[in-house]
């Protein structure tokens, strides 16, 4: 990782020569691509960087400099690597729609963001679609039959399987059958975003902008507007939902001089409702059951609660009982227990003592006399000690932090322990255990485990609201102080 990035900051030498650049981490979402903001001669653009998926970045390219020549709301690209690791586009902020609506909530301000969107959507998917060549697409060029069918099987072997819920597997299929045929009735024509969501639209000088559409492709108009109305983690008012896909048809069918119908567009829009929030589910059952990343788990039961009400208030669009089963399973009041977060209350006795320590000085004792915990190896990490720039800094300090995020396993490493802790820390505040002590250890206890300490710290605190004592233990002989949080 460390080579490649290397050669990552010589392509921008060539880009910028003699530039003064620096590049700081941006947080990382779902994928494994890595974002920093580069700020090159005063000038502040969002690198991506994404060395091990050529096929993407260069679907992207593709899909910006198409959108961008139809004068439609995507960030500009200023330079692409020849080696198609990283590209560098305009940068557009930090403020996202979803930011707007967990800042303000569901007031009047955030409707009207939502409504602009709503325009701008239409414009991307109709403008946008005309002559697009879809040749750059990663998987497939349009959401057909196939892709459709995909979707529920993803669905089917990452949550229900996960859950291990009954079903008959061949009117399961057959459900899914019927299903895509269905949905394949309505027009294909349309550029797709495919994750038009919430997070994935930046409000920059006013306006909306869209971000993240590599996996772009031909499609209906409904399953994006379905994607951004019924994000599992929005949790939008209803009401709200039905008003602004209203607009949104009024909207389309303005650029598309009144050829829809609404009625036709309405009863296809339930059914690309519903496979959009069996896709999410599929997403959250691979994300967070198995790779057990913490923010797709607690995504679950927004999802859940979608779900129970689409299915209360609203019909499948056909008859399909085996499905029909087996959604009434995933939103049944004890499976919606199942995945209510476990965080501590105001009398919960738990405690969690996080150590950095130095294998030179030995493992730290468990203060909690049962002689329990976790002990985490960090000296499998490059050590940034090792490089004259950081020896005096420690893990608390930005170079060190850039240093470990960006060209080390650090970030893989974490995810890790997030998942082991994760699952004796719920069990510990169910059962009202008191104790646990986890500590990390690296050659000198001041990089590595300095950082991996506070970051576990922080995750812990975050996730499960639960007490955390935090020591480093080398870095304490030199006047650090313990900390509480």
């Amino acid at each position: 990782m460390h080579t490649s990035f290397q050669s990552t900051l010589d392509a921008l030498e060539q880009w910028k020569p003699g530039a003064s650049t620096s590049l700081t981490s941006l947080n990382q979402a779902g994928s494994n691509r890595q974002y920093f903001r580069l700020l090159a001669d005063g000038h502040s653009h969002i690198l991506t960087y994404n060395p091990s998926n050529q096929p993407e970045n260069k679907a992207f390219l593709a899909f910006t400099q198409q959108l961008r020549g139809k004068s439609l709301n995507v960030p500009d690209i200023v330079f692409q690597d020849p080696a198609l690791r990283f590209y560098v586009q305009s940068d557009l902020g930090d403020h996202s729609l979803f930011d707007l609506m967990q800042q303000k909530g569901f007031n009047q301000e955030v409707f009207e963001a939502f409504r602009s969107t709503c325009t701008a959507l239409a414009r991307l998917q109709v403008v946008g679609g005309k002559e697009f060549d879809y040749s750059h697409c990663i998987a497939t060029r349009s959401f057909d039959k196939q892709a459709i069918y995909s979707d529920l099987l993803y669905f089917l072997y990452y949550f229900v399987r996960a859950l291990d819920l009954p079903y008959d597997k061949n009117m399961l299929l057959n459900d899914f059958e019927m299903l895509s045929n269905y949905l394949m009735q309505e027009e294909h024509q349309y550029f797709m975003h495919r994750d038009c969501q919430s997070r994935n639209i930046m409000l920059h000088e006013g306006r909306p902008y869209f971000i993240d559409y590599q996996g772009g492709m031909q499609g209906a108009l409904q399953y994006d507007i379905a994607s951004l109305l019924w994000q599992a983690r929005a949790q939008m008012p209803y009401v709200w939902r039905q008003q602004l896909v209203d607009h949104y048809f009024d909207e389309v069918n303005r650029l598309l001089d009144g050829k829809l119908s609404k009625q036709a567009f309405m009863d296809n829009y339930d059914g690309f409702v519903l496979i959009r929030m069996l896709q999410t589910l599929g997403a959250y059952g691979f994300r967070g059951l198995f790779e057990r990343k913490q923010h797709f788990i607690a995504s679950i039961p927004f999802a859940l609660k979608n779900l129970a009400w689409f299915l209360e208030h609203r019909k499948l669009p056909l008859r399909l009982p085996a499905l029909q089963k087996v959604l009434e399973a995933i939103v049944a009041p004890e499976m919606q227990r199942r995945f209510e977060p476990v965080v501590a209350g105001p009398d919960s006795a738990l405690q969690i003592q996080i150590n950095s320590f130095s294998y030179r000085k030995g493992v730290p004792e468990d203060r909690f006399g049962n002689g329990g915990g976790y002990v985490f190896d960090c000296r499998g990490i490059l050590n940034p000690g090792r490089i004259d720039l950081y020896k005096t800094l420690t893990g608390r300090d930005k170079e060190v932090k850039e240093y470990l995020m960006r060209q080390t396993e650090m970030p893989l490493f974490l995810q890790h322990v997030y998942g082991m802790v994760g699952i004796t820390v719920e069990e510990y505040l169910k059962r009202g255990f008191e104790g646990l002590t986890i500590s990390f250890g690296c050659t000198g206890g001041q990089h590595r485990s300095v950082f991996a300490a506070d970051q576990l710290a922080h995750h812990l605190q975050e996730t499960y609201k639960v007490k955390v004592c935090l020591s480093h233990i080398e870095q304490e002989s030199k006047n650090w102080k313990n900390e509480a949080y």
